[in-house]
């Protein structure tokens, strides 16, 4: 591939684990294109072994757009995300480079590709809601859903609070159903290529399992105290980050790591089946594993 081959944006996504980073970044040097991140937790400042984020050495001089642009006291918004990314790529594309899109941030890719709404918010209303929540819990929450709008509580998660307060506040301040926002793939913008890397999924398990291990080994406790005490704490999003989260639990109880680090594992395994059943049903993606990726961007560039 070379830079003039073309002026197409390209998205690699899928699961956690995959090789996506790496693969950008080679596609990135061979296309003379630009990284722009589409993972949520690699927004956060502070925030780079939890969430395996290059290092400047790793992105070998690309320039990489959309890392460490937020506190962890800050929350992570996909209205904003929207925003700044769709900037991004239309800065690439009128300075004549490729945009090379990358993460497993579902929502926030389909936020860049598709023309997504995003109702605005009402604290008043959200706080009531997040109240009844701690109140009464996620599953009475759940059942309120299922009677104001069947398909937004067949989407969400019976245990996923903040999805649940989300859906109720927008449809008590739009009058609308939550689930006329839900993101409905259709024709992408920019004449995006669609990626798909994956992986089979005892592989994906294991190299899960290497990756929280390395996590620990090589510092993610020390990275967790050090953003404690810049407020991880109070962080609505980036508390909530795999591995993050975990550690923090120990901070707080027993300080148990070895818990922490078998629980982080767990979970990301169950967050790669989510992620995979996510992307899968976009039938825009072309899907390969690593060792067919290049030449097969390589070939649909040239269609």
């Amino acid at each position: 591939m070379s830079a003039a081959s073309t002026a197409r944006p390209v998205a690699i996504v899928g699961p956690t684990a995959t090789g996506k980073s790496d693969l950008a970044v080679e596609v990135a040097i061979e296309l003379g294109g630009e990284v722009i991140n589409a993972d949520a937790m690699q927004l956060y400042r502070g925030m780079d072994l939890g969430t395996a984020k290059l290092t400047e050495a790793e992105r070998r001089d690309v320039p990489h757009h959309l890392l460490d642009v937020l506190d962890v006291t800050e929350a992570a918004s996909v209205a904003a995300y929207q925003r700044e990314a769709r900037a991004a790529v239309e800065d690439v594309l009128a300075r004549g480079r490729t945009p090379v899109l990358v993460g497993g941030s579902g929502l926030y890719v389909q936020a860049v590709l598709d023309d997504l709404r995003f109702p605005g918010t009402d604290p008043d209303v959200r706080a009531r809601w997040e109240e009844e929540l701690r109140t009464c819990g996620a599953a009475a929450l759940h059942h309120r859903l299922a009677e104001l709008d069947p398909p937004a509580a067949a989407a969400i998660l019976p245990s996923n609070g903040r999805r649940l307060v989300r859906a109720l506040e927008v449809i008590e301040i739009t009058g609308q159903p939550f689930s006329a926002n839900l993101p409905v793939p259709g024709p992408p913008r920019y004449d995006t290529v669609l990626i798909g890397l994956d992986r089979p999924v005892a592989e994906l398990d294991d190299r899960v399992d290497r990756r929280v291990t390395w996590m620990f080994d090589t510092g993610l406790v020390a990275e967790v105290r050090e953003l404690a005490d810049h407020g991880l704490r109070h962080g609505r999003t980036a508390s909530r980050a795999l591995g993050y989260q975990q550690v923090l639990a120990e901070l707080d109880g027993s300080g148990d790591m070895t818990v922490a680090a078998a629980e982080t594992a767990r979970l990301t395994r169950r967050f790669v089946r989510k992620q995979r059943s996510w992307f899968r049903r976009d039938d825009r993606i072309h899907w390969f594993e690593p060792a067919t990726a290049r030449p097969g961007i390589h070939r649909l560039l040239r269609t």
